[in-house]
This record gives structure tokens, C-alpha cells and sequence, in this order.
């Protein structure tokens, strides 16, 4: 049995979940597309690996002009995620959770990949960033190795990026993502077989330079008189593993987890590979098919890590994003209450780390989600059928949809949509923060409109709606503050669908105060919401101290 942190969890929520539930995580990345099915059992709580699939499809050899996905090589990804879709559902699985990671990411023609997929097969992609891929990494990690409260250190080298992370069995206290990839590398600076000495010098060079700004980043977390242990997971550092296990034992051990080798293991197999041209690598025992051709770049920036950071050894664990994908789903479904407790409220956390960096004035805001969040459950299934998920992303942009004041006044609602957009929110995929960046958008000023970029950018007619929708909830929750003292304490909202009627009974917070302000305010903004419901709205207010 494969607990996913450690046989010390000894809770989970008190509440009645199904057994044994059958999950998928699809891991759609740079040079390979990963499959995990699992199955998992929430009274202890772990899970077990049923399947595992794996198909080098290569997304990142892109057009070199464009930076676009080539048409060939998004129909081989959509073949391979049909068939990976169609192992889950013969396995039963409840669910397949597919992320998307630097290949697609940074490709002008990403999300329209993305679209492709859900309408030729059905599948859902979430497209992460960068740092969110480094926190799923380190709950990957976390579910293989026991980390006892002390620091370690996890490189993850992929096709286009390599992550960087420091954590201590609670939170990360750093998460770095720098595009360096061995597919990337190798498809960009990488012209001779054997390569030539120039080439290999300009790619030390260069993947060390690249690498610098995180690791400053990961040693400063770091305390003077703490020891670390650098762990390694991934395609490149596994393959490293397997050839340096055949040539020293003649065999591979049954699992490579806690496999260990050093630096000065690592320098002499960079130091064979460069002499060698692909075919000899590929003959080297125990190279998997494909992996010789970008294993050159992947095991430089290996040598880089390791040499920046000081480390004599790194140890290997078999674990990373596709199950950090799955403990993640484990915690947003509350089938984790202990150990990690911390990292359930991710979103949350974020939210307010972002509200504070930019000098939100949170009672403010506080009272404005309030607001929305009641008038959202007031009208939820008489006018509209928006469930918690979205409430919750209402939620996030009524804490955040002032913070464009740190840039200026003037035209502040774009400016909260730059800053959310590109504010790291972690707990969220991208389009989860494009939607909440829409959201603080339109809460004042226009309407949302085809013609804004931002709002093209929400792909599904399903999303576009949600901001259209809630994004006038919005309005009215910040027209009840205007004043920002919290003038009005609550409001009520009734329903006369006979009259298509809504009826907001707004209750005062002093004797004395007639809310004219509010009230006006409310005016002035609910012809938006009155034309998105289609109903109109009768406001008055109600003095319960008087």
C-alpha cells in the first residue's frame, strides 16, 4: 500500500465518502504525455496505482517561427489522449484531470489545442502555471518520501522547464519555475552529433545562468544551520538513475524511489554522453527509446543544479506532478485532514497574499464578498445555477477587484485584471484565475464585450457566461459599500418569478443613516444585472434600529 504522505495520517474528514474511488491524472507535458490511474481509499488515507501509460508525442518541437504547436503533433497528442481517456473509463475511473504544463503554456496556439481537445474527444485540460506546476510537484513528492520537518530541496527536470522547490513537509517555502527543459534546450542549441565543444561550453553556460535566479531564490529560504537533501524526479533524472544502476549492479533495481547517485557520478556519465553521437547513446544499457536525444541537455541541467546548489548527491523519487495532481484533487475533496490541512486552504492563502502585496483595503473588500457570496446563494436556482466552485471564484475577485488602485486610480478595474492575470495565484489553473481577473474587471464601468482581448480570451461560451453573470452580482455587492464604513449590515433578497421581480431588502447598520448613498449607488448599477436576469430590481431599505 502507497500512502500518499505517510502511514502517520491518522484522520480524515468525519463525514461519509465512497471507497475505493478510481481516479485518473493525465500529465500533458513538454516531451511526453504521462498517464496515473489510482485508486484511492479514503479511510486511510492513501492510494494505490492500478496503471500507469506514457507516449513521447514531443509537443514541444514547435514551429520555430511561430513558437505554434505543429498540426501534426497536436493530432498525435489528441490520439494519444483519446486512447489514454479510453483506458480510464474500461479501469472505471470517476474522473480524469488532465493538466497542461510549459509546451502548452507558452504556445501562441495553446488554448486553441486546448479547445481541440474537449471538442474532438471530451477531455477537460487545465492549463497551470509555471509555480502552480512546482506545487503539485511537491505534493507529488511528498506523497513518496517522508521528509521528517526538514528541508529538501526537489528538481524536476522537464522537456521545457526544470522546478525548483523547497519545502519542509508542510508548506513550500519556495516554488520556482525556470524555462530550461531538456526537449527545449536540445531543439535550440543543440546542432552537432557528437557535440561540438563550443556548443557544449555555450550550453553549460547558458543553462547555468538560466538556473542562477532560482536557486538564489530556493537558498535564501534557507536557514544557516539547516542541512537539505536534494531530491530529483522526472524522465531525465530516472533515465541517469537507470544507466548508472545497470552499469554499476548489472540490473535495475525493482523501484528506482530512494535511489541515490553523486555529482561525480553525474559529471562522468555528462562527461561519455558528450562524446557520444544518438546512436551510441541510444545503445547505451538501459537508455529508454527516445530519451537519447534530449538525455545530453537533460543531465547538464542536472550538473548545473547540483553544482549551484553544493550538493555532493541526490536521491530519486518516482513521484511527482500526475500524483501531485492526485493528492491535490485528494485535498480540494476533502479526503485529507491532517497533515496537510495547510495546504487546503492554497487558494485562500494566495488570495490574501496577493490583496495584501498590493495594499487592498480588506475590510472593504471583505464586506464586498460578503455581499456577493449572499446574493449569489439568495438567487441560486431561481436565477441562475452556479454551484460552490464558482462561488468561490466570485469570491476571489470581490477580495481583489480594487487592487488595480495600486497602479493608479484612473481605469483601476483593468488594472486589477493585469495584476490577478498575472499574479500567481496558486490553488488555481488558468483559466479558474482568467475567469476571476474578468470578474474584478466588470465590476464597474462596461459591460463585457467581444470586442475586449481579455474577454475573448475566456474560450467556452460556459465561462464567458459565468463572468457575464457574476460579474453583475459583483456590481451590486460593491454599489451596498459605497461609502466603505459598512453602512448596510445585510441584505435579502426575494424572488417573484410571477412578476419577474427582485425584491432587496437592505438593512442598515445605524439608526441614523438613511444610506442615500448606498441606495443611489444600487440604482445606478443594477440595470446591468436586470439585463443579464432579465428581471427588475426593487430596492428599499430597512432601519431595524429605528
Amino acid at each position: 500500500m502507497l500512502n500518499v504522505v505517510s502511514a502517520d495520517w491518522d484522520s480524515v474528514l468525519n463525514q461519509p465518502v465512497k471507497q475505493n474511488r478510481i481516479i485518473a491524472a493525465i500529465d500533458i507535458g513538454t516531451n511526453s504525455l504521462h498517464m496515473v490511474v489510482v485508486k484511492i481509499e479514503p479511510t486511510l488515507p492513501s492510494f494505490t496505482m492500478i496503471a500507469k501509460e506514457k507516449e513521447t508525442v514531443r509537443l514541444g518541437d514547435r514551429n520555430l517561427e511561430t513558437g505554434e504547436l505543429k498540426p501534426e503533433v497536436i493530432k498525435k497528442a489528441i490520439a494519444c489522449l483519446g486512447r489514454f481517456q479510453e483506458l480510464a473509463k474500461s479501469l472505471e475511473a470517476e474522473s480524469i484531470i488532465a493538466v497542461a504544463t510549459s509546451a502548452v503554456r507558452e504556445s501562441p496556439n495553446g488554448k486553441d489545442f486546448i479547445h481541440k481537445v474537449e471538442t474532438e474527444i471530451g477531455l477537460n485540460i487545465d492549463l497551470i502555471s509555471g509555480q502552480e506546476e512546482a506545487r503539485r510537484i511537491y505534493l507529488g513528492v511528498l506523497s513518496g518520501m517522508e521528509f521528517n520537518h526538514q528541508p529538501h530541496i526537489i528538481v524536476d527536470i522537464g522537456g521545457g522547464s526544470t522546478e525548483l522547490i523547497l519545502g519542509d513537509s508542510q508548506e513550500p517555502r519556495s516554488l520556482t519555475s525556470t524555462k530550461v527543459g531538456a526537449v527545449r534546450l536540445t531543439g535550440e542549441y543543440i546542432t552537432t552529433d557528437p557535440i561540438s565543444d563550443q556548443e557544449f561550453q555555450y550550453l553549460q553556460a547558458y543553462a547555468r545562468g538560466m538556473l542562477e535566479r532560482s536557486v538564489e531564490d530556493v537558498l535564501s529560504h534557507l536557514q544557516t544551520h539547516e542541512s537539505h537533501q536534494l531530491v530529483g524526479t522526472s524522465g531525465t533524472i530516472e533515465t541517469i538513475a537507470t544507466i548508472h544502476a545497470k552499469e554499476k549492479m548489472g540490473v535495475v533495481p525493482s523501484t528506482l524511489n530512494g535511489y541515490q547517485f553523486t555529482l561525480q557520478d553525474l559529471r562522468t556519465w555528462v562527461t561519455r554522453l558528450r562524446r557520444m553521437n544518438n546512436v551510441e547513446r541510444a545503445a547505451v544499457a538501459g537508455m529508454p527509446e527516445k530519451r537519447s536525444e534530449v538525455i545530453l541537455a537533460g543531465a547538464v541541467i542536472l550538473q548545473e543544479v547540483m553544482s549551484l546548489l553544493n550538493v555532493e548527491s541526490i536521491v530519486l523519487c518516482e513521484r511527482s506532478l500526475r500524483e501531485g495532481v492526485i493528492v491535490d484533487w485528494m485535498l480540494t475533496h476533502g479526503l485529507i485532514d491532517n497533515r496537510l490541512r495547510y495546504q487546503t486552504s492554497i487558494k485562500e492563502r494566495n488570495v490574501f497574499k496577493i490583496a495584501n502585496k498590493y495594499q487592498v483595503n480588506l475590510e472593504h473588500s471583505e464586506r464586498v464578498a460578503a455581499f456577493a457570496l449572499s446574493i449569489f446563494d439568495q438567487t441560486q436556482g431561481k436565477l441562475h445555477t452556479w454551484s460552490k466552485d464558482e462561488s468561490q471564484l466570485l469570491w476571489a475577485a470581490a477580495i481583489l477587484h480594487n487592487c488595480g488602485h495600486y497602479i493608479s486610480h484612473s481605469a483601476h478595474h483593468k488594472h486589477s485584471y493585469y495584476l490577478i492575470r498575472n499574479g500567481e495565484l496558486l490553488g488555481y489553473n488558468e483559466t479558474e484565475i482568467e475567469i476571476i481577473a474578468n470578474l474584478a474587471r466588470y465590476h464597474r464601468k462596461s459591460v463585457p464585450k467581444k470586442k475586449h482581448e481579455n474577454y475573448r480570451n475566456l474560450l467556452h461560451k460556459e465561462h464567458r457566461q459565468i463572468v457575464c453573470q457574476l460579474s453583475a452580482i459583483l456590481r451590486l455587492a460593491v454599489a451596498l459599500d459605497r461609502r466603505q464604513i459598512g453602512a448596510i449590515s445585510h441584505v435579502q433578497c426575494d424572488y417573484l418569478p410571477d412578476s419577474k421581480e427582485l425584491k432587496m431588502l437592505n438593512f442598515s447598520s445605524q439608526s441614523d443613516d438613511d444610506c442615500a448613498l448606498e441606495l443611489w449607488s444600487l440604482d445606478y448599477k443594477k440595470s446591468v444585472f436586470e439585463d443579464v436576469f432579465e428581471v427588475k430590481i426593487v430596492a428599499s431599505l430597512v432601519n431595524l434600529a429605528g
